[in-house]
């Protein structure tokens, strides 16, 4: 009977902190320079929880915004780095990074075609920027997990 080997989740809370702070900053760094405003993916988030009102221009920083983007957009982070390890632990470093980027350009069709349909306003930022920012999470999220996860096996049950 082969062991089962364990979910290092503890890898996976550092993967998603480090990939989302990578998504974030590049995320509004491509946007400041194509779209003209680094606020305007902190606003984004920050929408899910306060609401449309904080969309509005001018784009610029407050820190209620911020903080609530940066609760949003972290528990989002964390929650699909996770779902990226559950998956795709047991294959090594090649496959985390491959299919932690194919699993962030799936969230981006999730987030862009499903998840406009409660936030209609996300449906206007669908772009190349964000396609390339949920690419570029997932492959980090699944390369970090692996670099960082402790392999532990159990006795694999019938």
């Amino acid at each position: 009977m082969k062991p089962r080997q364990l979910v290092d989740w503890r890898a996976a809370i550092i993967a998603g902190i480090a990939a989302g702070a990578v998504f974030l900053l590049l995320a509004m760094f491509l946007t400041a320079k194509y779209v003209g405003s680094l606020w305007v993916v902190t606003r984004l988030a920050a929408s899910v929880l306060l609401g449309k009102a904080v969309l509005p221009p001018p784009a610029t920083f407050t820190v209620g915004t911020f903080v609530a983007a940066a609760i949003v957009h972290f528990a989002l982070s964390i929650g699909f780095s996770c779902l990226i390890a559950f998956v795709l632990h047991r294959w090594g470093m090649v496959v985390g990074i491959l299919g932690g980027a194919l699993f962030g350009l799936s969230l981006y069709f999730i987030n862009f075609n499903l998840v406009s349909t409660f936030f209609p306003w996300f449906f206007f930022v669908k772009s190349w920027i964000m396609l390339t920012s949920h690419a570029v999470f997932g492959a980090l999220a699944g390369g970090i997990y692996e670099a960082l996860e402790v392999e532990r096996f159990v006795p694999a049950s019938n």
